[in-house]
């Protein structure tokens, strides 16, 4: 699912030149180019290292331009969506020319881990980390996250009328009053939480019931901007979308309003975007001072500091003073490792949502 970025591949040719920093497009699969290969036991600045992007670009390139700053370690991108590269990775194995692979949602992350395909985080990078951002395998961490809200019109509905869970929008009194887009990452990565809180049987029967009942639109901004205009009275997006919208001009949300849901519901599920370096990597070391970098207190505020809305989840950094604190989400306790894209995409088939 796509962000308020456009995740187009950026033409950065200019600013390449400048910091020393490659954006290729992505490529299909096997079909590109592996960049020349050096013994990466060093760890030195020379051994440059690839990084396979499905975050937010813009996110992605600022923590590339201060790690190389820092570092004189080059970086280059390869960007594209969550499924799309975890899937080229899975088919690439071991000849993957990527050291690193960093998402916005978690499942992605857990078909790579699953293929058998990451080495372990450092020591450092768990102690920067906190458990609770990262999976019980220590196979790969947490680098950001982002909150599960109902965004709602505040001229069609009150707090009164108003969800209290996720789970009641399964109810045929939501008929044609609520939307999502089920097709991308960040819905689906819901319904893994859902799956792993509420278990199948509820799970299925809450994405039958959204096929029934709710709008289908492609991409969060779209279904907020539907919200805004009137069209539905509420949508289930990441908060994000609207922190986003709001720093701009506010014209696709200024008839909207977030309501988290708390109390540990699937609602409340707050989503761990990832990173992690491969096993079959020729530069483990520079790619693991990369994923040092990026969760260390220098890149986690850039988090904090930028315009991706996204939450700190590392090195005690407080998110961006706009955004609910991380602590008073009252998100659901997941283990990452146990989020499950494929039987997600088998019962959203299944529903006739995919």
């Amino acid at each position: 699912m796509k962000t308020w970025f456009n995740k187009t591949v950026l033409n950065r040719t200019a600013l390449s030149a400048i910091a020393g920093v490659s954006v290729l497009a992505l490529a299909a699969c096997g079909g590109s180019a592996a960049p020349a290969a050096s013994n990466g036991a060093s760890g030195s600045a020379t051994d440059a290292i690839v990084v396979y992007n499905a975050q937010h670009q813009e996110l992605t390139q600022a923590w590339v331009d201060a790690f190389t700053k820092e570092t004189g370690i080059k970086v280059t991108l390869r960007n594209g969506d969550d499924s799309e590269l975890s899937n080229q990775i899975v088919q690439e194995g071991a000849k993957s020319p990527a050291d690193v692979f960093l998402t916005e949602n978690s499942p992605a992350m857990t078909q790579v881990e699953n293929a058998g395909l990451f080495t372990g985080i450092s020591a450092k990078i768990q102690s920067q980390v906190p458990a609770a951002y990262r999976p019980s395998t220590n196979k790969w961490t947490g680098i950001a996250a982002r909150s599960t809200v109902f965004a709602y019109n505040t001229t069609k509905l009150t707090q009164a009328q108003l969800p209290k869970s996720i789970m009641d929008l399964a109810d045929p009194a939501w008929k044609g009053r609520w939307a999502a887009s089920p097709s991308g990452a960040d819905f689906q990565a819901i319904v893994s939480a859902m799956l792993e809180l509420k278990g199948e049987a509820a799970t299925s029967a809450w994405l039958k019931a959204m096929k029934a009942d709710a709008k289908v639109y492609k991409g969060n901004s779209t279904a907020m901007k539907a919200v805004n205009a009137g069209e539905i009275d509420g949508a289930i997006i990441y908060h994000y979308y609207w922190f986003g919208d709001q720093a701009k001009t506010g014209e696709n949300s200024k008839n909207v309003a977030l309501e988290y849901f708390k109390n540990e519901d699937p609602g409340a599920f707050v989503s761990v975007s990832g990173g992690g370096v491969l096993a079959s990597s020729k530069h483990q070391a520079n790619a693991e001072k990369f994923l040092e970098f990026i969760t260390g207190k220098a890149g986690q505020e850039i988090l904090q500091t930028g315009t991706s809305f996204e939450y700190p989840v590392a090195s005690e950094v407080a998110a961006n003073s706009k955004l609910v604190p991380l602590k008073d989400l009252q998100a659901p306790k997941v283990d990452a490792a146990k989020l499950n894209s494929q039987k997600v995409t088998d019962l959203m088939t299944a529903a006739g949502l995919l």
